[in-house]
């Protein structure tokens, strides 16, 4: 019975890598099949040629360029950006009566949003005339900010605050500063519908057939290779895993065999 539970645990393990690896090679397949494109003529043509000037779902690769004036960093000098988080939030200790030490907790967290129009640009072009404008980017999906500050500032602890954390049971520890940017000059892929409104501006925007909106923070090759490890990972660990369990179920086999010979004799 013991052999036959392990059997059974590994094909369930099996049946999970295999179910993963088929998702993740579906989904790289997919992601392969997208038309990968920049914000030049030749976008241009193919959006001229396309029923109503619109293409359903698109990869657009360019340079980040705001529209008018870009978002200056609060913490670091000459840095700009068009989408930009800052957050605060103080770490405190309360203490527990109960198990008698102090346990820590997060609290008043307060986060700041601010975006300014962005646009697309193809990477060493000399004349900006031809971009793709980034419609709702607050709306896509994606880890696309990149955080240029961070710092925890420690609380000072005197005698006076010792005695009146003990008096309250809760002390501040630290406060915590963020900001995250995604700055001006940066690589930045969109997924979505790309129409062309007016002969020349094109808009990057969330698809209207439900699939998703994504931006990240890369060019589109960088994108591809690090998924398409993935899919190799997963390929292996799936080969081992049916390699590990043949081998199990071999010898359970064996071991099963060997107690009805030992049963005949």
């Amino acid at each position: 019975m013991k052999h036959d539970a392990t059997l059974t645990k590994q094909e369930i393990k099996l049946n999970q890598n295999l179910s993963m690896t088929a998702f993740v090679f579906d989904f790289v397949t997919k992601l392969q099949e997208i038309p990968i494109f920049k914000p030049d003529q030749h976008l241009v043509r193919v959006l001229r040629a396309s029923p109503h000037k619109r293409l359903q779902y698109v990869a657009v690769e360019g340079l980040v360029q705001a529209d008018g004036e870009p978002l200056a960093s609060q913490f670091v000098p000459r840095c700009f950006g068009v989408i930009q988080k800052i957050a605060v939030e103080e770490h405190r200790k309360y203490w527990n009566s109960i198990t008698k030490t102090w346990n820590s907790r997060t609290m008043n967290r307060k986060e700041t949003n601010n975006s300014v129009p962005f646009s697309l640009v193809s990477p060493g072009a000399y004349i900006t005339d031809l971009y793709v404008k980034i419609q709702n980017p607050l709306e896509a999906s994606g880890c696309y900010l990149d955080r240029v500050y961070f710092k925890v500032r420690r609380a000072e602890e005197g005698l006076g605050n010792l005695v009146m954390h003990g008096l309250s049971g809760e002390k501040p520890v630290a406060m915590e500063e963020s900001e995250e940017l995604l700055r001006v000059g940066s690589t930045l892929t969109g997924f979505g519908e790309v129409v062309l409104e007016g002969g020349q501006v094109m808009r990057l925007q969330a698809p209207q057939d439900g699939r998703k909106f994504i931006l990240v923070p890369t060019d589109y090759r960088s994108f591809m290779d690090r998924h398409e490890r993935s899919a190799s990972m997963w390929k292996t660990l799936t080969a081992v895993t049916g390699i590990t369990g043949a081998s199990l179920l071999a010898k359970a086999i064996y071991c099963l065999v060997g107690k009805q010979d030992d049963r005949s004799k």
